[in-house]
């Protein structure tokens, strides 16, 4: 498998403080099954979907109180380059360059828009081996208040061209690499609840975003947005049983004409 472009998403995981109910609930909405937990890296606990990698949950360390969420990797050639490159744009490092075993290198950061995410510089791990299925992520979108450094920041880290949606409510921007979309930007509204923090929106593909939203809710998770039809897919804003937002899209149905980029 041939090296992922600069800054294209590659990877996912979330950290909970249940993390068998956690497995449970993500087995019955994605159809994942897991690997053994690995002891020497937290019981961290790859998920696969038709037997190819597709995220990873973990368990919580002691003594950590942030809420549930999912993270997203970009792609780097360099670790430790892209972090010289986030502190210098004013993001902050998190956690600095780490070697973890013979699978690669990652970074944790912070955007000055308030935005987590991580770099990851693979190794033995190339990332996900299934994308845009269902069972698979989709699609992210940096999801933020402070849109303007949020712009300023990403495309001075990474190798991003960026687009313009043509709308007059909607604040959306897309990022392509070579051509091709990999991510986007969205200024969050006021429709947001002002207790919802900035963050990656990571998409998850569905098979029927209606049956899916429906499963979420039968085993205790909320829909926060939607379903809602448009000409990427229909889909839905969803957190899980421990709160962990995320979103569900079925990208067979489509409605409507692609918006106007510029």
């Amino acid at each position: 498998m041939a090296a992922l472009p600069e800054g294209t998403p590659c990877w996912a995981d979330a950290m909970f403080p249940d993390l068998e109910a956690a497995k449970s609930f993500y087995s019955e909405l994605m159809g994942w099954t897991y690997d053994e937990g690995s002891e020497e890296f937290g019981n961290y606990t790859q998920a696969r979907s038709d037997g190819k990698l597709v995220a990873a949950v973990v368990p919580q360390m002691p003594g950590m109180e942030s809420p549930a969420a999912w993270n997203l990797y970009f792609a780097s050639p360099d670790a430790a380059a892209t972090a010289a490159k986030i502190r210098e744009n004013g993001g902050t490092l998190l956690m600095e360059p780490m070697q973890v075993g013979e699978f690669g290198t990652m970074v944790t950061a912070q955007d000055p828009s308030g935005v987590s995410f991580s770099v990851w510089q693979p190794g033995a791990h190339e990332g996900f081996e299934k994308t845009g299925e269902p069972g698979s992520f989709a699609w992210a979108e940096i999801t933020t208040r402070d849109a303007a450094k949020a712009d300023a920041f990403f495309t001075a880290a990474f190798p991003f061209e960026v687009q313009k949606m043509k709308h007059e409510v909607v604040d959306f921007h897309l990022w392509n690499i070579g051509g091709r979309p990999v991510a986007g930007r969205m200024k969050m509204t006021d429709d947001f609840p002002p207790d919802v923090p900035p963050h990656v929106n990571v998409y998850f593909a569905v098979a029927d975003c209606d049956a899916a939203i429906a499963t979420v809710n039968k085993l205790g998770g909320q829909v926060h947005f939607g379903p809602m039809d448009s000409p990427f897919g229909r889909f839905a804003t969803v957190a899980d049983q421990q709160g962990a937002v995320f979103s569900v899209i079925d990208l067979q149905t489509t409605k409507g004409a692609m918006p106007e980029m510029t």
